[in-house]
């Protein structure tokens, strides 16, 4: 009996702890899989992934017509949630280039984040993507500056020339400056590319990249 009664407390114990908490960003994750099966990515296409300034240009693949683009920027992502769902998001598809952005999250994450942190956390990641894909070219679109997090363009600028320098010295990749073309003639963001939030940019915002960016793709064969 005493065992009994111990075996029926353990259960309810356990009954009661909370489950095993999901990481973040699963529910996207999941859904880019669903998407997958239902309407299978082009082979080796070009893959933006990041945080969510990708996530939310949703006529990215409308901007490049005729490159095989597919988006895979997610939620609020930083460096380490990149790292996490590497696998889902970017080897899975055996790209033929990647477009990653990525940092200004980690900034804003936390003040102890400096431009340091985030330039081992890109390094960590673009070391990741050499050991699968040692040829594929990897283009970093810089950390944006956006009047809502106009405090944290000291850190910003930091990292963007720590990552920047390293890229230079690298093959197969690319530092693609969205940053400087940002700015008014005082140095400070411009207001009328972004939505409400000031965090996240408008259609004037993403056709500033869109200028930017297409240089750098690889042309359709």
């Amino acid at each position: 009996m005493k065992k009994l009664a111990f075996l029926l407390f353990a259960l309810t114990i356990s009954a009661s702890l909370p489950a095993q908490q999901q990481p973040p960003f699963r529910d996207e994750i999941d859904a880019f899989k669903k998407t997958d099966s239902l309407n299978p990515p082009p082979a080796h296409p070009i893959v933006f992934t990041g945080s969510s300034s990708f996530r939310k240009w949703t006529g990215v693949r409308e901007a490049f017509p005729g490159y095989p683009i597919i988006n895979r920027g997610f939620g609020g992502s930083n460096f380490p949630d990149v790292v996490r769902y590497a696998s889902d998001v970017i080897f899975k598809y055996n790209p033929r280039q990647i477009v990653l952005y990525c940092g200004d999250n980690d900034l804003a994450s936390n003040d102890s984040v400096t431009a340091q942190v985030v330039f081992r956390r890109f390094t960590g990641l673009f070391h990741l993507i050499r050991s699968r894909l040692p040829n594929v070219d990897i283009l970093y679109v810089s950390i944006k500056p956006s009047p809502s997090r106009e405090k944290l363009m000291p850190r910003m600028e930091a990292a963007n020339k720590l990552i920047r320098e390293f890229i230079h010295q690298q093959k197969h990749a690319a530092f693609v400056d969205v940053y400087h073309p940002m700015l008014t003639s005082e140095g400070r963001p411009m207001d009328d590319i972004f939505e409400s939030d000031k965090l996240h940019m408008n259609a004037k915002g993403y056709d500033i990249w869109q200028k930017i960016i297409l240089p750098y793709l690889d042309k359709p064969e």
